[in-house]
This record gives C-alpha cells, structure tokens and sequence, in this order.
C-alpha cells in the first residue's frame, strides 16, 4: 500500500512541477538532452527516497533540491577534468541546442552566455531568485543556505553577471 502512495504521489509531482525542474535543470547544464534525463533522473530519487520527505520543506522545494544535487552529481561523474573546466566556461555551443538559441533574442543570449561563465553559486542563486522567482526563503532552503547568504551572493552574483554581460557586449542602455 505504501509503494502505491509513493508512486502516486511522485505520479501528481511529476505533473505539477517536471517542467519547472526540467527548465531549472537546463539553465544549470545547457543541455536538452541531458536535462530531459536528468529530470527523469530526480523524480526517480525522489521516489527512493519519498519515505524521508518530511514536510519540513514544500514538496517543490525538495525536488529543486534534488535536482540540484543530482544535477551537481552528474556533472562530477560525467568526467573529473571536465566538470572543472565547466566551473569557468561559457554557454554551451549552439550546435548542442540551435532550437532555443535561434528563439532567443540578442540581449537574452548574452545573458545566458553570461550566466554560464559565472560560478556555480552566482548561477543557482539568480536562476532560482530571479528566474525562477523563488523567495528568499525558498532559495535558503533548497540551497541549505541562510537567508544572508542568499542575499549577498545574489547582491555580488548580480554585480558580475552585469560586468559579464558588458564585457559580452551588452549595452543596457541600448537594449
């Protein structure tokens, strides 16, 4: 009977929130592909591990959380040098996803691009803050920060994707 409500349960969250996780997924990886799986990926460990959901967080929020870390897992995995150099690179190659850049305009790309090239903590706090448009609260709690800490690397994650994005060329005043 509990395997049936674990299933059912995954089953309604998986239609709620898969392409909420789904798009998080992308942003932090660039890839499609890979975040299509990656998605299958946390709905899978969140039904191998529904029985330690306690509420504490919102269901949401704790799939976020997993994804993030299988997400983070997956970039460890897939190889050691290349999760390093990832860390400092750019937006993926528009031969992995020439749908999604062609759909976006130029200012867009740029700031994807420019995204991409900062550190993974600068990354998650903007997607999840000002993409995402998670509450402060939400964003501590699916990155097991302090509401300071979200704060203040949102404040300086900010203030470097901004001189990023100008060194990409952007122009705010322009654009």
């Amino acid at each position: 009977m509990e395997e049936e409500f674990a299933k059912e349960k995954i089953q309604e969250w998986y239609s709620l929130y898969s392409d909420d996780i789904y798009r998080f997924i992308l942003m932090m990886i660039g890839d499609d592909a890979e975040a299509k799986d990656l998605t299958h990926d946390t709905f899978l460990r969140a039904h191998k591990g529904i029985a330690s959901f306690e509420g504490k967080a919102s269901e949401k929020n704790w799939l976020y959380k997993i994804a993030r870390n299988t997400t983070i897992d997956f970039q460890r995995k897939r190889r050691p040098i290349q999760y390093v150099v990832e860390l400092f690179t750019t937006y993926p190659s528009a031969d992995r996803c020439p749908e999604q850049l062609v759909t976006l305009g130029e200012a867009e790309e740029i700031l994807y691009r420019s995204l991409k090239k900062l550190k993974r903590s600068y990354q998650e706090v903007i997607i999840l803050r000002k993409i995402k448009e998670l509450t402060i609260e939400e964003t501590a709690e699916i990155l097991d920060w302090n509401e300071s800490k979200v704060k203040n690397t949102l404040f300086r994650g900010l203030a470097a994707l901004k001189q990023q994005m100008e060194e990409e060329g952007y122009n705010h005043e322009t654009a």
